[in-house]
């Protein structure tokens, strides 16, 4: 089956599709014939749809994702510059949550949407881990605990600069600073081999934290999580990973995720942007 297909009826040969295909896999040799897929196309193709999304006319489809079957852009539903800056600057990392777990239903809308996260070349290689269990999540920084109990026998350069002794002594007061009490956990991974895992599991959890805000809810990066399954700061900590249950080696970032217990009424100030221009 050919790679695309055009309807050349609908097709007006402007060369949209040549233009913008990323890896430059359509040539359109004159204005009589419709656009064609070069030599090796078929391989080389990364499936990411510009072709079908860009093309006005409706004319072009991949063999696996059909014009029609691709939800029409909304200018009526995108938010403004205003709104956008707005929403930007006032994001907030929650960190005090409601004593109320988050609907499933709202997390699965949540990841629908960040799925469309851009990644390399669009391998699409991110992978979600939900733990929507307030007892599980405080095992999980139960496990953190011990290991950094562990640092500061060892006397850990890392548990002395950032005075994990008092996260210790909080927990053991009742009060959770690893995963601050949160309702759920949610966690991106992609394999370890993989170049760019970090990079685009952490735009994805970026566009979830974001469309988290809209929906009520906050969210705060779990950098605990991320230290101890990453191993970078220490060698592997194993009960952590055989808690996550994730594919050996797997790259992950988490963030914790709630209904704020506080509401935010003034966006703070912040550095100037460093910017060097050339």
């Amino acid at each position: 089956m050919s790679l695309f297909v055009v309807d050349s009826e609908k097709c007006k040969r402007d060369g949209i599709c040549v233009a913008e295909c990323p890896l430059q896999l359509i040539e359109l040799t004159d204005r009589k014939s419709v656009p064609i897929p070069i030599n090796g196309a078929d391989e080389m193709c990364i499936n990411c749809g510009h072709c079908v999304a860009v093309c006005p006319h409706g004319a072009m489809s991949l063999a696996t994702m059909k014009s029609e079957e691709c939800t029409p852009v909304q200018k009526d539903l995108l938010p403004g510059p205003e709104q956008i800056e707005h929403l930007m600057r006032s994001r907030r990392s929650i960190r005090t949550y409601e004593d109320r777990s988050v609907e499933r239903e709202v997390i699965a809308k949540l990841i629908d949407v960040a799925r469309y996260a851009p990644t390399a070349i669009n391998t699409q290689l991110v992978r979600w881990l939900v733990i929507n269990n307030k007892d599980e999540i405080r095992r999980l920084a139960g496990i953190i605990i011990d290991w950094i109990r562990h640092l500061l026998r060892e006397q850990n350069p890392f548990a002395g600069r950032y005075r994990l002794d008092r996260v210790v002594a909080a927990w053991e007061s009742g009060d959770d600073r690893v995963c601050r009490s949160a309702p759920a956990l949610i966690v991106t991974h992609a394999p370890k081999d993989y170049p760019t895992a970090a990079t685009d599991c952490a735009i994805a959890l970026t566009y979830f934290e974001l469309a988290a805000s809209v929906f009520g809810l906050g969210a705060c990066w779990a950098g605990f999580v991320y230290l101890v399954a990453n191993q970078l700061v220490a060698n592997q900590w194993p009960p952590l990973q055989q808690a996550l249950g994730l594919p050996e080696g797997d790259t992950c970032l988490a963030m914790m995720v709630g209904y704020p217990k506080y509401r935010y009424h003034r966006i703070p100030q912040r550095n100037g942007a460093m910017v060097e221009w050339r």
